[in-house]
């Protein structure tokens, strides 16, 4: 199949029903936004179980997306997708209808693994069904926007759902596109498989796994309940056995990951631009989330719909940075994509109390819109800059990234402002009242719903001075460090605009990606 062969009608319908399981997974990430009231009332969930019917989803997929992306490419890109999008549905189901926590903890277990085999299967095969350089930026940039449409859309989504129909509907809607992608996939996708010959490495899955998943576990606790032993311990832990998953795929006869990607500047500057990118992002949600609800009053549903404002300038930024890179060098569009990002956290400094909510959204809007087209752009570079038959555990390795830069955002820049917040709270409140107005906004804020009026608007108005102060910090932090990372990728990715990775030689009889038996 010759690189520069161009996709027609089928591969563009192709491509949309791609865009189902990738909708889903995105969304399935927040989803249960307004949910977990309605399944703590129903199931009788404990602060502990909450925390693991959110987090165990991610965990369980950012421990499995090496694994899953090299078996793709070894027992056919397809034939994984079609295997998640059964197990995702099935999985749906149970979460639906889980009678007690421990269910619905295992059954979103299951959607994470499901999700794990989704996410690097559609990008591997948009990589296999669009050779043309042009056409695979088109089809990245949709990749890319029904990416950030599913994190978007999911809360507003939960939300109509809750006020209709009871909780589990919020799970039991990936059912149905889950059956349609099933019936569509094997006639409009095509069977794409690497020509590697071996064992699957079950020991480098393992360490893979052993790596990343006390990583993340750790970076969150830290994020939520601040330093202690056993979340350092467990990022040690996961940092020894990412050494020996290296260490594994140096000597591996069929390591899971080509190291030898790495050496590419398109391919690992791009990572890193991708992990940054995801961390400025989740970010910043965290604090736009509490500012619309707790500062402004918003309720969950409106603070979700006004969060859609922004998406009038994401729209167009995957297209524009498509077509910007058609005309220049790609390290100049990321990099002045991560200015234009940079310049949404300046208006996000800002903001104080009684702000218009045209600024929060405005900045916001401004830092989506430049960090969608970063993200375009190095999908495409990570994606191009690797052979064919490497696409499945490429893909793998730059949703790894992201899901370590979405830890990162909310430990890193949570952190930060989680101090400004503290040191900003005055000493001399009622004994009372202190201890809550310290742990932060969210605390504060029930503290006050059971104090007397007077008080209550003291503490309340002490509370959302201090938090917007820290949102104001971390905005600055943050729009120094997108500055920083301009620079830095605009160096190192020039000249790597067209820097394709030619594919290895196999044998004879191998000499194309073939049709899974």
């Amino acid at each position: 199949m010759g690189s520069t062969e161009r996709a027609g009608r089928k591969e563009w319908i192709a491509l949309g029903v791609l865009a189902l399981p990738l909708l889903l997974v995105s969304m399935d990430v927040s989803v249960l936004y307004f949910a977990v009231p309605f399944i703590s009332a129903d199931l009788g969930v404990n602060a502990t179980e909450q925390l693991w019917i959110f987090d165990i989803y991610g965990f369980v997929l950012a421990g499995l997306l090496i694994t899953m992306g090299s078996l793709g490419d070894r027992i056919g890109r397809r034939r994984l997708l079609l295997f998640g999008a059964i197990g995702f549905g099935v999985a749906s189901v149970a979460a639906a209808y889980a009678q007690n926590p421990e269910q619905l903890i295992a059954a979103r277990a299951l959607l994470g693994i499901g999700g794990a085999t989704l996410m690097p299967s559609t990008l591997a095969l948009i990589r296999n069904m669009f050779h043309d350089p042009k056409q695979r930026s088109k089809a990245i940039a949709f990749w890319s926007a029904v990416m950030m449409g599913g994190i978007t859309l999911g809360p507003v989504l939960g939300g109509f759902l809750l006020e209709h129909f009871w909780w589990g509907s919020v799970f039991l809607i990936n059912t149905p596109a889950m059956v349609l992608l099933v019936v569509l996939a094997p006639v409009l996708l095509p069977e794409f498989k690497a020509p590697v010959r071996g064992r699957f490495d079950l020991l480098g899955s393992v360490l893979s796994l052993a790596a990343v998943l006390p990583v993340i576990w750790g970076v969150k606790e830290m994020a939520a309940h601040g330093v202690s032993a056993l979340p350092v311990v467990a990022i040690v832990a996961g940092l020894v056995f990412g050494v020996l998953f290296v260490q594994r795929q140096r000597t591996a006869a069929h390591p899971m990951v080509d190291l030898s990607m790495f050496r590419n500047r398109a391919f690992s500057g791009s990572l890193a631009a991708n992990t940054i990118g995801t961390l400025a992002l989740v970010g910043n949600a965290v604090f736009l989330t509490q500012y619309l609800q707790l500062v402004h009053g918003l309720s969950p549903l409106k603070a979700a719909l006004w969060s859609l404002a922004p998406s009038v300038l994401v729209g167009g930024a995957a297209p524009l940075a498509t077509a910007l890179a058609g005309k220049m060098d790609r390290a100049y569009v990321i990099g002045g994509a991560f200015v234009l990002a940079a310049s949404g956290y300046g208006v996000l400094t800002q903001v104080h109390v009684g702000s218009s909510l045209a600024v929060p959204l405005a900045g916001a809007g401004l830092l989506a819109a430049g960090l969608v087209m970063v993200m375009t752009l190095v999908t495409e570079a990570v994606v191009g800059s690797v052979a064919p038959e490497r696409a499945g555990s490429a893909s793998a390795v730059m949703e790894t990234c992201a899901e370590f830069g979405g830890a990162l955002g909310i430990a890193v820049l949570g952190s930060i402002g989680t101090a400004v917040y503290r040191a900003d709270v005055p000493s001399n409140l009622p004994a009372g009242v202190a201890a809550p107005v310290r742990e932060g906004l969210p605390a504060a804020t029930a503290a006050a719903a059971h104090l007397p009026a007077q008080l209550a608007d003291t503490v309340l108005a002490t509370a959302r001075h201090a938090f917007t102060h820290s949102m104001n910090v971390v905005a600055l932090v943050g729009a120094v460090l997108l500055l920083a990372t301009a620079v830095a990728t605009t160096l190192t990715l020039r000249g790597t605009t067209h820097a394709t990775a030619p594919a290895e030689e196999p044998a004879p009889e191998e000499a194309d990606l073939v049709p899974a038996a």
